[in-house]
């Protein structure tokens, strides 16, 4: 399979190239600076271009079978104005230049996975969030909506588009899990806020195998929640941390300092999603990892 990532360079995909590599996938890397990557291995290329902006990388997206859009920048600052279009710029425009690389008439089968978030659906408190679930209103749910769209014109030109809405994807040496451990290290971990609210999770090899699982599944398209069958709250995440490394999980950050620290970015995270993954479970799809302690304990035991 012939593979074609953007926002391959960062966490999620540098592990998806490597899963991909390793099953002898052909991956071609879009990054600006691909001089500097150096690498020998010959299943994995890279192209030079800014994703957010029309040029001549554009002329090898139609040689793959698969295009993984990975690209936008974090949602884990605190944002201003400036931050938010800078949020909306690197999703909407670097999809829309993906879609237009594609040909009206592609001589393969073309399957587009373009991300999105469980930020989807807005806050519903204990409501289950499955992928038929109606959208929210605010911020960050008016991006995802855009961003699928965007994503979906692709459709207009016969080719399968699958959005994957992730949760908080927990992996080794970087991602969310890196920063969530950093105090239980130092003996100050715990539960964000009162540690209610639910957090849609999921470990970064079943991500790669969902993936991977969808593009192989021809008959699938549409939106894909991307999250462990078993979401948690918060606190019950925080003691799983802690239960990993042998460290105490009963030091909440109380509200109104994540309040203070992130700003709005901050009310977010104190809300969250009980999002399930009721189309990879319809379809079939066998998660490794179901459960949040044997993943944290998988990722961060010594």
């Amino acid at each position: 399979m012939r593979v074609f990532i953007t926002g391959g360079t960062g966490f999620v995909g540098t592990n998806l190239a490597k899963f991909l590599i390793d099953r002898g996938d052909q991956v071609t890397i879009m990054a600006r600076n691909f001089k500097s990557q150096g690498t020998d291995q010959k299943n994995l290329d890279f192209v030079a271009g800014d994703g957010m902006k029309p040029g001549k990388w554009q002329e090898v997206v139609p040689q793959h079978d698969l295009l993984v859009n990975l690209a936008g920048v974090s949602v884990f600052k605190r944002w201003d104005d400036s931050y938010k279009k800078h949020l909306r710029d690197s999703r909407i425009l670097t999809t829309r230049t993906r879609v237009d690389a594609i040909p009206l008439e592609p001589r393969s089968p073309i399957t587009l996975l373009s991300t999105s978030g469980t930020g989807y659906y807005g806050f519903t408190g204990d409501e289950e969030l499955a992928e038929e679930t109606p959208p929210g209103n605010d911020f960050l749910a008016n991006l995802a909506q855009d961003w699928e769209a965007e994503a979906r014109k692709a459709e207009t030109k016969g080719v399968r588009v699958v959005i994957a809405r992730f949760g908080i994807v927990l992996g080794k040496d970087g991602g969310a899990l890196t920063q969530m451990a950093l105090p239980f290290r130092f003996f100050v971990g715990g539960p964000v806020g009162n540690g209610k609210q639910w957090v849609p999770w999921i470990h970064i090899e079943d991500l790669c195998r969902a993936m991977l699982f969808l593009a192989q599944k021809q008959d699938i398209q549409g939106p894909v929640n991307f999250t462990a069958p078993e979401p948690v709250k918060n606190k019950d995440l925080a003691k799983a941390i802690g239960k990993a490394i042998h460290r105490p999980s009963f030091m909440p950050a109380p509200s109104f300092m994540i309040k203070l620290v992130l700003g709005e970015f901050g009310s977010v995270i104190l809300k969250g999603q009980r999002a399930v993954p009721r189309v990879l479970q319809r379809c079939g799809f066998s998660f490794r990892y179901p459960g949040i302690q044997e993943a944290v304990s998988s990722l961060l035991a010594a």
